[in-house]
């Protein structure tokens, strides 16, 4: 990396190669973060965006997009550092795909989450925002996280520094995919998102099948034997972690699966699955309950959720609570209310709310979930709850509210795609006095409000950061009648 003092930072455009259509550009100064958690400049007016700096940074970028309004790549040098950057806590950062924001102080990285929020819904929904509420952030900024899947493979991503290595490589990794590369896995010694036991399981069981000559996947052959280990935490104190093998080798996999019981006793619930599919969705995987209990579970405020291996929940516990609160507060219950949880999952904020609720009505598409929905109810006694699965679009319909209830408030927690016209034509219809919106996209949020907006108004708004040192939040909208 080049130091700061050494160069005149005149900014110029510079081509490579034959090609005018990628330029080299030099000594741009970031001026700003963007959508996705991108790095913006400007060169001759034209904007620019690129991963890994921050406003202050002076950097050398190889275009590798071009368009008429902006252009996008990479920096392949440094010539001045930012007063505000940090030193990353990771030593795969920048090489890893995930935790692009380590190198902004956390301030700073909730003032460009709420900056994100507001740009959103004033330029892209073009909505009349109040006053927006500061932004709650995490009280752990590392090691949140209560769900990991670890990848193992015999194809390692070679780092930059073993290109000329005249040693033979062990390609033997275990740790998480190179973006954009199904078949290349970065090992990782040290994830600083889950606590322990997160990094000795993923460590060790790639120390024990080395050891016995238990061959790593290879997804581009498909070939190999121990594929991955997904490990979810609780705040109960239960663990679950799930290992994933390539094909039936019986042998082989009773032999991991042994070492996992007798060295991780405090797992309490660990599973053997199969998946030969392309992807590493757990929903084509055969899974088996090898040791202890089928499920974990978490807690709050006295309810408790059943966590199976398929189970959606919060990725981060303690935020979880602190965002349902947020929604809770806002839907302004009284005891005498006919709720509607759209897209309800396996019920979580349905049962939250419930016991200050008259009646809580769930909808998801997903058939399991409504099944681990309806059990997470009868397990906290609540009586006033029903759930039914199917399409949002297709379940939600007048003849539907008109025999189940008028909501008197509606809470959506829609998947980032937001939510489809239908639906929203169906919550204007259902003339709802408020609807609570939760998003994880503020982007589509903002869509969906703008549609919204003839009938309802804005009446707070409320970012949440459930994932600390990346660009993600969530956002919570109160919506009131006009």
């Amino acid at each position: 990396m080049q130091i700061a003092g050494l160069f005149l930072f005149s900014q110029k455009i510079i081509t490579v190669g034959r090609s005018q259509k990628k330029p080299h550009l030099k000594n741009v100064e970031i001026i700003d973060v963007a959508a996705e958690g991108k790095a913006l400049g400007k060169v001759e007016e034209k904007v620019v965006f690129a991963a890994f700096a921050v406003p202050g940074d002076v950097v050398d970028i190889q275009v590798t997009k071009k368009r008429k309004k902006f252009m996008e790549g990479h920096i392949t040098a440094y010539h001045n550092y930012s007063d505000i950057r940090v030193s990353p806590e990771c030593e795969h950062f920048g090489t890893c795909g995930g935790c692009k924001w380590q190198m902004l102080p956390y301030e700073q990285q909730l003032k460009y989450k709420q900056q994100h929020v507001t740009d959103a819904l004033v330029r892209l929904g073009k909505i009349a925002l109040p006053e927006i509420e500061p932004i709650l952030g995490s009280s752990e900024t590392y090691y949140y996280r209560n769900k990991m899947e670890y990848a193992f493979c015999n194809n390692r991503w070679i780092l930059a520094d073993e290109i000329e290595s005249e040693e033979e490589l062990d390609r033997r990794a275990g740790g998480f995919n190179i973006p954009g590369r199904f078949d290349r896995v970065l090992d990782v010694k040290t994830c600083h998102l889950q606590a322990e036991p997160s990094n000795a399981i993923r460590n060790e069981l790639k120390a024990f099948a080395i050891e016995n000559n238990i061959p790593f996947a290879n997804l581009r052959t498909n070939e190999g034997t121990l594929r991955s280990v997904y490990i979810r935490t609780a705040s109960t104190g239960e663990i679950m972690a799930i290992v994933v093998f390539w094909n039936h080798e019986t042998e082989k996999m009773v032999q991991v699966m042994e070492f996992m019981k007798q060295r991780f006793p405090e797992i309490t619930s660990l599973y053997l699955a199969t998946n030969q599919h392309g992807n590493t969705v757990l929903d084509k995987s055969d899974l088996k309950l090898y040791n202890g209990k089928p499920i974990i579970e978490e807690e709050m405020e006295g309810l408790r959720f059943k966590i199976s291996p398929r189970s959606f929940y919060q990725t981060n516990s303690k935020q979880a609570y602190t965002l349902y609160k947020k929604a809770r507060e806002f839907a302004g219950l009284t005891g005498n209310e006919t709720v509607y949880d759209l897209y309800t999952g396996t019920g979580t904020i349905a049962c939250f709310i419930a016991k200050q609720a008259k009646k809580v009505v769930g909808i998801e598409y997903v058939e399991d979930a409504i099944a681990d929905a309806k059990e997470n109810a009868i397990r906290n006694e609540l009586s006033n709850t029903a759930f039914f699965a199917g399409d949002m679009k297709d379940i939600l319909t007048t003849d539907f509210i008109s025999k189940h209830g008028q909501p008197d408030v509606i809470i959506t927690d829609p998947p980032r795609a937001g939510m489809h016209e239908d639906v929203i034509k169906t919550i204007i219809s259902s003339n709802t006095s408020r609807i609570v919106y939760v998003s994880c996209n503020p982007g589509t949020q903002a869509r969906d409000l703008s549609i919204l907006d003839e009938h309802y108004r804005v009446a707070r708004v409320q970012a949440v950061d459930m994932f600390p040192q990346t660009a993600h939040i969530e956002n919570i909208v109160l919506l009131e009648k006009r």
